[in-house]
């Protein structure tokens, strides 16, 4: 099999900013303000970079249902210092930089792979491997130790409050955005449907597909029944409109998903579903998640690649001289995706956005220097600034997080610049090289695999739908089941087919099976739409018929 290409022209390609990129944004920056300014009034800036591992748990879980993120935000906030309590424990039992580096790699390659089985989401596992790594190398003792996760817990606390804050005064907030965005995307598909002979393999029903596969999700872990039971029938209008695009009318879509974004009442559709919970909803929980032991073997090989990946580059620096090998262990950690082709574009974004950002840090520097209060506005504007312009392009947020992170060094005392520079520019290319030679050097043949076990999960779940449309008298429930598990079972082909695609040193891929399993698929989908008679109003209606 030929590999992948490693492309330059698009990798530094700006995208449309991410719909709530505000939200981690504003929420970080109110998350490490309030521990940051109590520090610095009591003169005790230093303990800053331990209250920075709670704070920065904001970060995570804005895309989620308010009482999921409780839950996924408590995780974070306790496995960011664990991962720190193992760190500052490692540094205080022994001065080897060798150890200490192992120690920094094997905490990176079990972030990655928790964080990928659990889908967890931006930022994943690097700040995680951030926050332990360079808690590696901070002088400690054991006694000090107890104090210093204390601080973080409170922080994390601190930050958990702050995320859920929101929910006060839009408790679905978060499911009713998901399901707007499914609604427009599968309204854009619709559009452009009938002028395209090819639109069952085009990139918008893939993307407009995912994105409805992640509202049921999102829409499935909230609460409230009355919310939750008119989105599930919204979403069942968009499985519609991907399924029978012709059927469908776009301009209606859209009405109801400008309606989702506000506070007013929920739209209610027009159509002559039961009033009872859909059978979606049934057959959204029925899939299930397999045990958390399950999920993280398919992530076993890019766990070690970022082991031994992270290992190498701290080594390499070591060798080099750099102080602060940890730079380029986190460097190597930031760049292992789903295939090499993404590491290879993370990597030069990487490399890009951290040359970059050493500019903005050496500009910065004088006027970090004229008060500590300074220093602490700074950090907090460039917090700002790294997640409204990381949902563009990671290279773009990169340029606002390396001085940010050049500057927390200087929490406890102000620093040599011109070596901190240095070192952040050596470490950066160290990391980026060495860790993308592991990449290519770990095989990951376990992505071939999982494409012959998600084709087979397609062609079955084609055939039961199938079944059921020719059977005399289908029970509805099992009907509009096997159609949500026909579609659940498409998005995951679709997901696994790409990141195979970018992999390299493994077996032919059955391309031509995935394209006629995709076919087959969609024409069943149609199928089980009209069998049950989900059509939708005509496509000569418009939007404003359905205006409150």
């Amino acid at each position: 099999m030929p590999r992948p290409r490693l492309p330059l022209a698009d990798v530094l390609r700006l995208d449309r900013p991410s719909d709530i990129w505000f939200k981690p944004a504003l929420s970080v920056v109110v998350a490490v303000a309030l521990p940051n300014l109590l520090l610095l009034a009591l003169g005790r800036l230093d303990l800053a970079v331990y209250t920075m591992a709670g704070s920065l748990c904001a970060l995570y879980a804005h895309n989620r249902p308010y009482a999921a993120r409780a839950r996924v935000l408590a995780g974070v906030v306790l496995g960011m210092t664990g991962g720190l309590a193992v760190a500052l424990v490692a540094a205080s039992l022994t001065g080897s930089a060798v150890v200490l580096v192992a120690v920094g790699a094997l905490l990176a390659a079990a972030q990655k792979a928790l964080c990928d089985a659990t889908r967890l989401g931006p930022p994943a596992n690097v700040i995680l491997a951030f926050i332990s790594s360079a808690s590696l190398f901070l002088p400690q003792t054991l006694g000090q130790v107890p104090g210093h996760v204390a601080l973080a817990l409170g922080a994390g606390a601190w930050a958990w409050l702050v995320c859920m804050a929101p929910g006060l005064l839009r408790p679905h907030g978060p499911e009713r955005r998901a399901t707007a965005h499914a609604l427009t995307l599968a309204a854009a598909y619709a559009d452009r449907a009938p002028s395209d002979s090819h639109i069952t393999h085009s990139h918008s029903h893939a993307s407009a597909a995912a994105a409805v596969h992640a509202a049921w999700q999102t829409v499935m872990s909230a609460h409230g029944d009355t919310t939750r039971r008119a989105l599930e029938r919204l979403l069942i209008r968009a499985e519609v409109a991907l399924a029978a695009p012709a059927e469908s009318d776009p301009a209606r879509l859209r009405a109801r998903a400008r309606d989702l974004r506000g506070t007013a009442p929920l739209p209610r559709p027009d159509d002559h579903l039961d009033d009872d919970e859909p059978a979606g909803a049934e057959a959204e929980r029925a899939v299930g998640r397999a045990p958390l032991r399950h999920r993280l073997g398919p992530f076993a090989p890019i766990a070690v690649r970022t082991a031994l990946g992270c290992a190498l580059a701290g080594y390499a620096s070591l060798a080099l001289g750099v102080g602060r090998p940890y730079w380029a262990l986190v460097t190597a950690a930031s760049l292992y995706q789903a295939n090499v082709t993404l590491t290879w574009n993370r990597a030069v974004q990487r490399v890009v956005g951290n040359l970059a950002g050493v500019l903005v840090f050496a500009a910065l520097v004088p006027l970090t220097r004229v008060h500590q209060a300074a220093l602490v506005l700074v950090c907090l504007a460039l917090n700002f600034g790294a997640e409204a312009l990381i949902s563009r392009n990671y290279w773009l947020g990169s340029v606002c997080v390396t001085p940010m992170a050049l500057l927390i060094t200087e929490f406890a005392q102000y620093q040599d610049s011109g070596r901190l520079i240095t070192e952040r520019v050596i470490d950066t290319l160290v990391g980026a090289a060495v860790g993308f030679v592991a990449a290519i050097a770990v095989t990951n043949r376990r992505a071939g695999d999982r494409l012959g076990h998600a084709l087979k999960a397609v062609e079955e779940a084609g055939d039961r739908a199938a079944r059921l449309v020719a059977a005399p008298h289908p029970a509805p429930a099992a009907l509009e089941q096997a159609r949500r598990g026909l579609a659940a079972a498409l998005v995951d082909l679709r997901a696994t087919a790409e990141a195979a695609a970018g992999e390299w040193w493994q077996r032919a891929l059955p391309e031509e099976r995935v394209v006629t399993a995709v076919q087959s698929a969609h024409r069943t989908l149609a199928a089980t739409v009209r069998r049950q008679g989900l059509h939708l109003a005509p496509t000569h209606a418009r939007a404003e018929d359905v205006r409150r």
